[in-house]
């Protein structure tokens, strides 16, 4: 099969609401030193090479919302499609305590390489799908591992990252809080505004109202755990809108 580094699903769906998962995969290119980083299986299913859960939950939501959906098909870890190409983080080489070890030697060119192989034609689909209409609402779904190596627990069950917009935001974060089992962070585990990234590039820099909804990963390890949040998700989404007046 040969290699592509993006799926788009429901491409002509009509909502206005696009659906994004940068971290979507933990696929390693077969160009890449033979498809493989030298990393151990079990460390390829961690989070410090993709966010698990994100891709089933993305295509469910889209589903539900009848939106179309775009999904990366590189690991985070060959090169971050979530960092601004001059962000010292984009290729790295250590990743919560984990060394990186065919990436230890890249260098510049390498870096370029990546970056014209699978970071920009990742992007340039993703501005093709944020500009197929002009009232696009952007929703882009992560997930974050319970603990990092050496820190507390996260308690939190779901966070809503946002920068200086929070039409979409704001009013998710209402709705979600009604919730009571649920322990809601505002820009946790961390802010929501790093200048580059996929937000920033093709929701703020054009007005696109935005959210960025991140999952604790133990929580949509399934595929039913990535169905259901997707239909608990999916109402309030469109409650939001309809509180933001959007």
């Amino acid at each position: 099969m040969t290699y592509h580094p993006y799926h788009i699903f429901g491409e002509n769906r009509p909502s206005r609401w696009l659906i994004t998962a940068d971290h979507a995969a933990n696929t390693i290119p077969p160009d890449v030193n033979g498809g493989d980083l030298g990393l151990p299986a079990a460390d390829m299913a961690r989070h410090i090479a993709f966010d698990p859960g994100s891709a089933g939950l993305t295509c469910a939501l889209a589903e539900l919302l009848d939106a179309p959906a775009i999904l990366s098909n590189f690991s985070r870890l060959v090169i971050d499609p979530n960092r601004g190409e001059d962000d010292p983080t984009l290729l790295m080489k250590l990743y919560d305590g984990t060394i990186i070890p065919a990436n230890r030697h890249a260098d510049a060119k390498e870096r370029e390489r990546r970056l014209k192989a699978y970071y920009r034609p990742y992007h340039t689909a993703l501005a093709e799908l944020s500009a197929r209409r002009n009232d696009t609402l952007y929703v882009s779904i992560h997930s974050y591992t319970p603990q990092l190596a050496g820190r507390p627990k996260r308690p939190w069950h779901v966070g809503i990252l946002y920068a200086n917009d929070t039409r979409l935001s704001a009013p998710l974060v209402d709705r979600l809080r009604q919730e009571p089992d649920l322990c809601v962070g505002e820009n946790e585990p961390y802010g929501g505004h790093l200048r580059g990234d996929s937000v920033d590039k093709h929701a703020l820099a054009h007005n696109r109202p935005n959210v960025l909804i991140e999952i604790r990963n133990d929580l949509i390890k399934t595929d039913e755990q990535q169905v259901n949040w997707a239909k608990r998700l999916a109402p309030m989404l469109e409650q939001a809108l309809i509180k933001s007046r959007l």
